[in-house]
């Protein structure tokens, strides 16, 4: 047993005995009140720390799950284990009409949308009167588990820390899944995400309503622990302060958010105690110094307590579980000859700068053409046009006869293109296996719930066996369980081939995979890339290593200001004249 698994496992022992301690009730009260906490900030970890989508409205969530678990509860004798129910139902639709109007926003829109519309939540409830406007719903009948009437801290505090872990579990389970790689890809952008095949907006919508069922289970405890609710406890102050728990604890890591709402809790009501003592005068000190200490903490611990804490704690090493996974199975590849990708007069333009002026070129199965040119020759903005990050201006781009251009990138991706990109995109947190793995997510088909209820584990093993043999293939397979953020620029680079490798592609576009390698790692990348021709795949390469271009490519595409200036063999390309002239400004 892992120094790790004994620290949690003590951490669930001490849940467990609190109660039976001879502890003043305030306590007790005070670990049902951080539990009721943590289930938001757990939320807030997998919609901030984890998608990157900043919240101040959380509260507003909690606010709906506490008073339809009161009204229905009050007005028409619903059963408490339905009204959860109704809540998580209620919350639902309005997390998705919220989610369709804000989650388009980017930058600092999103989190004004989400202040704008946590505020309206929270003045609604304040002002209908079926609700008791600021008054609120009084005398909610406490929980009747099984005969066992759960009107007291103690005897409410296992339900709640039952279902606390349970949802810390179930997030940890998401978060090491095929899903829980396609949500860890939002935070660097859209863009690598959405060619790997991630519908990048069903994804946000995805965390964005976790988090929110999240908050209204909160709700429908606390309904049921404090037995009166009013608007006060669900307005902008709280969602800051959801949000501080989660940034606190560590806003990236699901354990994070349990530390970060004690802390938060605890030292709110531990300055109200001790300023008053210290200064001798009562006040609103409290929140200064609340505020002051806040900063500090977030000044010498950006990621954390939790991060902190894991610092002292051996890594965590993946267990090993897929050698006797069955194989993925492959798409029918081209024949040989065939003829892949068709560019036909393709053309870009910004504005009235033209990046691409009507360029044409194919890829046939089995061969590998180049696309070279000096700086600005619009190399990477043609790579854009035929992976569907780009819109063409006019023009068409043919897969396997197929017009693909005006598709969206994840739309490309699952007609069979994978590609890398000239700045590498991944996920420096995650491992390299795993960011190997993010580029099978089209092979995969098991979703939320199978992920969270861990039954989608043989599915995973097979995209985690996939991984392995892809960085086995390019000689990375002894630095899968290393960071990728450690990684050096050239084994980068290597592990974005494996990555677009692993989406078992009919077309690969490589731009600028030599760049950042040692001689010996381009040899073994030419080996890799003459291998994948003969077994009748197609590649189209950017690079600027000529030498590389000249020995591995059956063909070579020169551009010059946007403008195809001539397609031949390698031999005809260095022969040329006009080529010559492209790059070294003399026609001598």
């Amino acid at each position: 047993m892992t120094l790790r698994t004994r620290f949690l496992l003590a951490f669930v022992a001490l849940l467990l005995v609190l109660p039976q301690l001879p502890v003043p009730e305030f306590w007790i009260t005070q670990a049902n009140y951080i539990g009721l906490y943590a289930l938001v900030a757990i939320g807030l970890v997998l919609l901030t720390g984890i998608a990157g989508l900043t919240s101040f409205g959380q509260a507003a969530f909690v606010g709906l799950g506490a008073y339809t678990a009161a009204y229905l509860n009050l007005n028409h004798a619903v059963s408490p284990w339905l009204t959860v129910f109704a809540g998580l139902l209620l919350t639902t639709g309005v997390a998705l009409i919220l989610a369709w109007i804000t989650l388009r926003m980017s930058g600092h829109y999103l989190p004004l949308a989400t202040i704008a519309w946590g505020l309206s939540l929270y003045y609604l409830l304040g002002n209908l009167e079926g609700l008791g406007k600021y008054d609120g719903l009084l005398g909610i009948p406490a929980l009747n588990f099984f005969g066992t009437v759960l009107n007291t801290g103690r005897s409410f505090y296992y339900l709640l820390w039952t279902i606390v872990i349970l949802a810390a579990l179930a997030v940890i389970h998401l978060l090491d899944s095929r899903t829980g790689r396609a949500l860890r890809a939002l935070k660097g952008g859209g863009t690598m995400a959405e060619a790997m095949g991630v519908d990048t907006f069903r994804m946000k919508v995805t965390a964005f309503l976790l988090a929110a069922l999240l908050a209204s289970i909160s709700g429908w405890l606390f309904a049921h622990f404090q037995r009166t609710v009013n608007p006060s406890p669900f307005g902008l102050k709280m969602g800051i302060e959801y949000l501080f728990m989660a940034v606190v604890g560590g806003v990236g890591h699901v354990w994070g958010a349990l530390v970060g709402a004690a802390a938060v809790k605890i030292l709110e009501d531990q300055l109200q105690v001790l300023l008053p003592r210290l200064m001798g005068t009562s006040g609103n000190y409290e929140i200064i110094v609340f505020g002051v200490l806040l900063v500090l903490a977030l000044q010498h611990a950006r990621d954390g307590i939790w991060a902190a804490v894991e610092g002292w704690l051996p890594k965590r090493r993946r267990v090993r579980d897929w050698d006797a996974a069955e194989p993925l199975p492959e798409a029918a590849k081209p024949a040989r000859g065939e003829r892949v990708l068709e560019v036909q007069a393709v053309r870009k333009e910004f504005g009235g700068l033209v990046a691409v002026n009507d360029v044409s070129f194919e890829v046939s199965a089995g061969e590998i053409v180049g696309l070279i040119g000096p700086n600005g020759a619009g190399k990477s903005t043609t790579f854009n046009l035929v992976t569907g990050l780009l819109p063409a201006t006019r023009g068409e781009v043919r897969l396997r006869g197929e017009r693909i251009d005006g598709l969206p990138s994840r739309r490309i991706a699952q007609r069979g293109v994978a590609r890398t990109f000239q700045h590498v995109k991944m996920i420096p947190g995650m491992t390299v296996l795993e960011n190997v793995a993010l580029g099978a997510h089209l092979r995969g088909r098991q979703g939320v719930a199978a992920a969270m209820l861990r039954l989608e584990r043989g599915e995973e093993r097979r995209l985690l066996r996939e991984a392995e043999r892809q960085l086995q293939r390019i000689g990375m397979a002894e630095q899968m369980h290393e960071l990728a953020g450690n990684l050096a620029l050239g084994p980068q680079r290597l592990m974005e081939i494996a990555r677009a490798l692993c989406a078992d592609p009919a077309l690969l576009l490589l731009d600028e995979p030599a760049a950042g390698l040692r001689h010996k790692e381009k040899q073994a990348l030419a080996g890799v890339l003459r291998q994948l021709r003969d077994e009748g795949l197609s590649i189209l390469l950017v690079e600027h290593d000529m030498d590389l271009v000249m020995t591995l490519t059956d063909r070579i595409v020169v551009m010059e200001f946007g403008t195809k200036l001539m397609e031949g063999t390698p031999a005809e390309v260095q022969a040329s004249p006009k080529v010559r002239a492209a790059y070294l400004g003399t026609e001598h």
